[in-house]
């Protein structure tokens, strides 16, 4: 089997969140470019029309829903948009995040929630959901919950995300431990500094520099260092691959 035919996504539906903006618009982008049909969920319609558009034009399959991740009733919806233009979503990627920066002790309850609720209660609401009918539909599946080097090693003034993303870790392992007997996958990604749109500017000065010290590469990550965890996993490629988390960070785990 070749490289091309291992990770081809034609035939397969997949759901992004978070897919208006940085890293979701690159995974929506790279699986069309692969394939799949791409439903494009996040809550500014703007912008998922902007990404519609981009991938149609090269060629792509694409519909947007807007919708917040934290409410179940409109992840509901963004299903069944799915189902009605393109059949039964066989991918998730679970991507949607807020991040927050701050003491431990003066973070409010109202921020800790907004955290927790959006980086993991509705990673799982998302994971339940698309589980729900990937069973329904019996034809197995592939979730991918986007985690953070956060998840296994803390900093300062990130406890709420830190925490979601330890969290996400665990919740991915138990969810392909109980889906795995019915042919769904669930697997994670934990990125360490991917350079994006959003933190362009702030790795760009003093900070950023900093920070790249620590990575043994010597560098950022770029968006397309990505490309590969995701198509491992959601395709053929990985096929025997259940509950794992990959960590793409240029080494910044190892050292430390």
């Amino acid at each position: 089997m070749t490289a091309a035919q291992i990770f081809d996504l034609h035939n397969t539906v997949a759901l992004v969140t978070g897919a208006s903006s940085g890293l979701g618009v690159r995974f929506a982008e790279t699986l069309a470019e692969n394939g799949a049909a791409v439903v494009l969920v996040a809550r500014r319609a703007d912008r998922l029309a902007a990404v519609q558009s981009r991938i149609e034009k090269s060629g792509g399959r694409a519909v947007a829903v807007e919708a917040d991740v934290r409410d179940r009733t409109a992840i509901q919806h963004a299903f069944d948009v799915a189902e009605k233009a393109f059949g039964p979503v066989t991918i998730l990627v679970n991507n949607a995040g807020v991040a927050h920066s701050g003491r431990a002790v003066e973070l409010s309850e109202e921020e800790w929630r907004r955290v927790l609720s959006t980086d993991l209660d509705a990673v799982f609401y998302c994971a339940q959901e698309a589980a729900r009918r990937m069973l329904a539909a019996g034809k197995g599946g592939a979730i991918v919950n986007i985690a953070s080097v956060l998840g296994f090693g803390v900093a300062k003034g990130v406890i709420a995300y830190a925490t979601a993303k330890a969290a996400v870790i665990h919740l991915t392992k138990a969810l392909a431990l109980e889906l795995a007997f019915k042919g769904i996958r669930v697997n994670a990604i934990a990125p360490g500094w991917i350079v994006t749109d959003l933190n362009r500017d702030y790795l760009a000065g003093e900070q950023g520099a900093a920070l790249k010290r620590e990575i043994p590469m010597g560098r950022f990550g770029e968006e397309r260092d990505l490309d590969g965890p995701l198509l491992l996993l959601v395709s053929d490629a990985g096929r025997f691959v259940t509950g794992t988390t990959i960590v793409a960070d240029g080494g910044q785990m190892v050292a430390l």
